[in-house]
């Protein structure tokens, strides 16, 4: 199905064309935090978000209950919106409103909320817990907000699939289209695990780059034998998935076209990949084969490359494993190096950036990678690379073993 419309706000731009202009062009997101975050921690860096456009339009009682991760959920499903051609005020879809779905892809969701209503019944007791807490500190939260936004009266729900869950999301999505459920899908996912406290459970986890203070766009390393973790950014991304005749019926042009998906789980280990990549390797197979496309009609890879050990390793193995001897002439990009890890919204920035690549037929490079452990693949490297692309495969991986794939290909 058609994809019509992308948003983003993140650490690399604050709409989707800022993103690209970033990513293309290998200049990274990752600053230096500010001390309040990091205080007693070895971590240094992330991606934070900047200045974006603000949504407007939220009534006054349920603007000032959302936390800042909804506020850019909101403000990219807009720019989706407008990018569609799409005027979201009620009664004014193109679709049947029924026929619409919302689907919030995130990892943690509005943790900050959950946050400051637990500081509060720590530090006040619980007359101070607002009851809001139950109503916008949830997942699906955005959600409901965007449906009653839009009018949007077909399904509505979150997806957790912890890093993979924007992927698959936007998998779901792709089924609810093709099975009928619905004319159009607008996937949104969105995290912000940039607090005190999930700062320092990664850190504990040893699962974060340490370091890097003077030099912080240096420090997210994917496949560099230097990586020593993944560095955290947050931020939300858009998509508006459309059934194709539906696209040509109210004479939207389609940028790319969701083509397959594929998910598995590894059933190994709460945090590490397994070490063989099986499991990932059959969400590549199953992406591919529901898209019709064999290995050979790959062209180009976004890997999931966070610049973690195990997991670089293992997707390498995954690529080996699926796309056979060819794999090692596919050209591969980890645009985490430029942005961060933006967690559960990840596979959406990334699909994002796999439309953008299929549209401008440029290859977006993989920056910080001087010293690749896999030297004998082929990896864009710092410059963007111009290249006959009609195939993308968007890897995403997450911990509990979630595995997702998607191929993205031209309209």
């Amino acid at each position: 199905m058609a994809i019509t419309g992308v948003g983003a706000v993140t650490p690399s731009g604050s709409t989707a064309p800022d993103l690209w202009q970033s990513v293309l062009h290998g200049r990274s997101g990752v600053t230096l935090l500010p001390a309040e975050l990091t205080a007693g921690l070895s971590v240094r860096v992330g991606g934070l978000v900047g200045r974006y456009t603000e949504a407007t339009g939220l009534p006054a009682p349920v603007a000032r209950r959302l936390s800042p991760v909804q506020r850019w959920a909101i403000a990219a499903a807009d720019e989706a919106l407008a990018d569609a051609g799409v005027d979201r005020r009620i009664g004014s879809l193109p679709w049947d409103p029924h026929r619409l779905c919302i689907i919030v892809a995130t990892g943690s969701g509005p943790v900050d909320t959950v946050l400051q209503a637990a500081s509060g019944f720590r530090d006040r007791g619980p007359r101070q817990v607002s009851p809001a807490l139950v109503v916008f500190g949830t997942a699906d939260a955005t959600a409901g907000i965007l449906s009653q936004r839009c009018g949007a009266r077909g399904a509505t729900q979150a997806v957790v699939a912890a890093c993979a869950s924007g992927a698959v999301g936007i998998g779901e999505g792709m089924r609810r289209i093709r099975h009928g459920y619905a004319d159009a899908v607008l996937v949104v996912g969105m995290d912000d695990c940039m607090n005190p406290v999930h700062l320092a459970a990664n850190a504990n986890l040893r699962s974060l780059a340490t370091g890097y203070a003077d030099d912080p766009a240096s420090a997210s390393r994917p496949f560099d034998r230097s990586r020593s973790g993944f560095v955290m950014s947050q931020g939300a991304g858009a998509v508006l998935l459309e059934a194709e005749n539906s696209a040509r019926r109210r004479g939207a042009r389609p940028q790319a076209v969701a083509s397959g998906f594929g998910d598995t789980s590894d059933a190994h280990h709460p945090t590490a990949p397994h070490p063989d990549g099986n499991g990932a390797a059959a969400a590549i197979r199953a992406c591919l084969a529901d898209a019709g496309v064999s290995s050979d009609q790959v062209d180009h890879v976004n890997t999931h490359g966070t610049g973690t050990l195990l997991g670089d390793r293992a997707e390498i193995a995954a690529l080996g494993h699926a796309l056979g001897e060819r794999a090692h002439s596919i050209p591969l990009t980890a645009t985490k190096s430029s942005t961060g890890h933006l967690l559960g919204a990840s596979g959406v920035i990334e699909t994002i950036i796999a439309v953008m690549t299929l549209r401008d037929q440029q290859l977006p490079p993989t920056i910080n990678l001087n010293d690749a452990e896999f030297g004998d693949w082929d990896f864009v490297r710092d410059l963007p690379r111009r290249h006959a692309t009609q195939t993308v495969l968007s890897n995403s991986f997450g911990f509990g073993g979630h595995n997702a794939a998607l191929l993205l290909t031209t309209a």
